[in-house]
């Protein structure tokens, strides 16, 4: 009986979810436009500025990985304490976050400053001095914004454990007009190039780790932190956070780390090749990632959401529900991105060439488009959005694990077997196409895992 009462009366209400998502769709969007300002605005500094911040910009969406990673593991832990009725629990453990996001932000800081130089050229290589001189410059300053980047992350974190996506909204809205407003009178009014735009981001993480950290101390919200500057580590706390927060962050580290891989060898299809004639693959490549990034924004809205909805049933025993949130949120995914994808396959021929692309790039980029919309409405969802669900029940350490193991035999290891002319020479196509199986890979383990119920066996709190 006491199952039953509880199993009818419901968590989050479809009220409650869309107020939840919504505004969560809306800051991804704002989100990916802060580097790509960053990218857009040097262009008139050269091409070696654009360059640079090009090659940084690789390395911080790493690092803001981990922090993300490491907010989720706090989110957890936070939204299981809500959902089990102690809200002091949920605020102790909010302090403990963001000690942890600050400890991990300052020694990457610290070791982004001293070794930024090795760094590069281990990642990149034997670039040209103009790029590294534009590159040091620009990691420099963003290196030096990683800790109020990672408080940003933590509170936003906190704000939508409680349910409450609408401040992370408007404060990613804040970073944007900040970052956009400096990098003009920078880099258009004092000709800093590279060095404006690392400005203007410093100083809108700033700015945005300011507003949340003086948001998140107020007494008036379900969960809030005092005496901040009263050191009080809580090993039990910090290990269940780190328990969901390090697999996250391997998962996602490695995964970019992988991305870097494959983007090199992409650029490898272009030397000694007639672009005019056959295309640029890193052009086609660079645009298709860009476009196809905006459709996946839903998904990963959905996603987020993921951490707070299932967080909360199971912090509160509540299997039944947790299955039942998810397959709603899956089906939202479903229809969201199944609308997004079937439009993209419609109007790849016409949206791809208005990046000014040359006929061979452009065909290219369609083909690219088209295959990704197919797969992306099929299989996405299951490999990226529902992983969520299983992290938020404490099955971390599963969906590190089949994620890269999955990334570096298909994702990778294809890419290298179906890509180069040494290979199955598909070049473009090919590189994508592996990236497909890894999708299909995941798919085939996270659902059965879903419906096998194993994640629900796990225990955070």
């Amino acid at each position: 009986m006491e199952s039953t009462a509880r199993a009818s009366a419901p968590i989050f209400t479809n009220q409650k979810l869309v107020r939840l998502i919504i505004p969560l769709v809306i800051e991804q969007l704002l989100l990916m436009t802060v580097g790509m300002a960053d990218t857009m605005m040097v262009t008139t500094a050269g091409e070696a500025v654009v360059s640079g911040v090009s090659l940084v910009d690789n390395i911080n969406i790493l690092i803001i990985n981990i922090f993300s990673a490491l907010s989720t593991g706090g989110a957890v832990v936070v939204a299981q304490y809500l959902g089990r009725k102690e809200p002091e629990n949920a605020r102790s453990a909010a302090k403990q976050l963001l000690y942890v996001a600050l400890i991990v932000s300052l020694f990457l800081m610290g070791a982004a400053l001293l070794f930024r130089q090795h760094i590069l050229r281990l990642l990149f290589g034997d670039i040209s001095q103009a790029v590294m001189d534009s590159a040091l410059i620009y990691f420099l300053l963003t290196a030096a914004a990683y800790p109020f980047i990672a408080v940003y992350n933590a509170g936003a974190a906190l704000f939508r454990a409680m349910g409450n996506s609408k401040v992370s909204m408007v404060n990613s809205l804040i970073v944007n007009i900040i970052n956009i407003a400096v990098n003009a009178v920078l880099i258009y009014g004092f000709g800093m190039g590279s060095a404006g735009a690392g400005v203007g981001t410093l100083v809108s993480r700033i700015a945005a780790a300011a507003i949340i950290g003086v948001m998140i101390t107020r007494p008036s919200l379900q969960v809030y932190v005092e005496d901040l500057f009263r050191p009080n580590l809580q090993w039990k706390t910090v290990k269940s956070i780190l328990g969901i927060g390090i697999p996250a962050g391997v998962e996602n580290g490695m995964f970019q780390i992988g991305k870097l891989l494959v983007l090199r060898l992409v650029t490898s299809f272009d030397i000694g090749v007639d672009l005019a004639v056959n295309g640029s693959a890193v052009a086609a490549n660079a645009i298709s990632n860009s476009v196809a990034g905006f459709i996946n924004v839903p998904g990963q809205a959905v996603g987020l959401s993921m951490v707070t909805v299932i967080g909360q049933c199971m912090g509160a025993g509540d299997h039944e529900q947790a299955v039942s949130y998810t397959k709603k949120l899956m089906k939202a995914t479903y229809l969201s991105l199944g609308v997004s994808c079937l439009c993209l396959f419609l109007a790849a021929p016409v949206l791809v060439p208005m990046f000014n692309l040359t006929p061979a790039t452009a065909a290219m980029a369609v083909q690219v488009l088209r295959w990704c919309a197919v797969f992306t409405a099929i299989f996405w969802p299951m490999s990226f959005t529902l992983p969520n669900a299983l992290r938020a029940a404490g099955d971390a350490k599963f969906t590190m694990v089949v994620s890269m193991l999955s990334m570096w035999i298909c994702r990778i290891g294809l890419s290298y077997f179906l890509g180069p002319a040494w290979g199955m020479g598909m070049g473009l196509l090919g590189v994508w196409i592996a990236m497909f199986c890894d999708w299909v890979v995941r798919f085939s383990v996270f659902l059965p895992r879903f419906l096998r119920g194993k994640w629900k066996e796990h225990q955070v709190i």
